[in-house]
């Protein structure tokens, strides 16, 4: 009887080890870890959707249409038209106040040699100024300069700019007649208006 009690401790014995065994073995395996969790997109910062800069530039000036300062060759030849039509501006001996004539000569054309000029402010014109042969030749510059003066200061009052208006005087050296009577130097005694290109070439 002794006998058979000892052998049921010793079983239950060896139940209790093997029970404690298993539950070592069952508390020793770690559970599975947990699913990863799907990343939310909500729970990242989200990039803040940039506001397009404004960017202080200086605005490049606006090429407006500046008006062409030289006239084309279409406009050149009209102007050239003009001043073949604007006869010569003549003076009496010693003179160099505008006659009737004079004044005629130059309001012929001049109006519309005006409003072409205006849009064209680098284009100048030169009055020549002209004297026959009698005097010397220092008294005939200083006449000729005074008829050229006075022959743009009409086309001024005309409207045309004085900037584009130029003077000259050649006195008694270019005669465009060589006869020794007053015909001849009546013709002598007289502005010229030229294209300022023409009157340099």
């Amino acid at each position: 009887m002794t006998s058979f009690r000892g052998l049921a401790i010793v079983a239950l014995a060896a139940v209790s080890i093997i029970g404690a065994g298993c539950k070592k073995k069952v508390a020793v395996a770690a559970p599975p870890p947990p699913a990863p969790q799907p990343t939310v997109a909500a729970s990242r910062p989200q990039p803040v959707a940039q506001q397009p800069r404004t960017v202080a530039r200086t605005a490049a000036p606006q090429q407006a249409s500046q008006p062409q300062r030289l006239p084309n060759a279409v406009t050149r030849a009209r102007i050239d038209t003009l001043l073949a039509r604007i006869e010569d501006a003549y003076f009496d001996y010693n003179k160099y106040s505008l006659r009737p004539d004079a004044i005629q000569a130059l309001q012929a054309d001049s109006t519309e040699l005006r409003d072409i000029l205006k849009d064209y402010p680098d284009y100048k014109l030169t009055l020549e100024g002209h004297c026959d042969e009698r005097g010397s030749a220092e008294y005939n510059m200083a006449l000729g300069q005074e008829r050229a003066q006075a022959a743009k200061d009409y086309l001024v009052q005309v409207g045309i700019p004085s900037d584009q208006l130029a003077t000259i005087s050649y006195g008694k050296e270019r005669p465009v007649c060589d006869e020794h009577d007053e015909a001849c130097w009546q013709k002598n005694r007289h502005i010229h208006i030229v294209a300022q290109a023409q009157a340099q070439e």
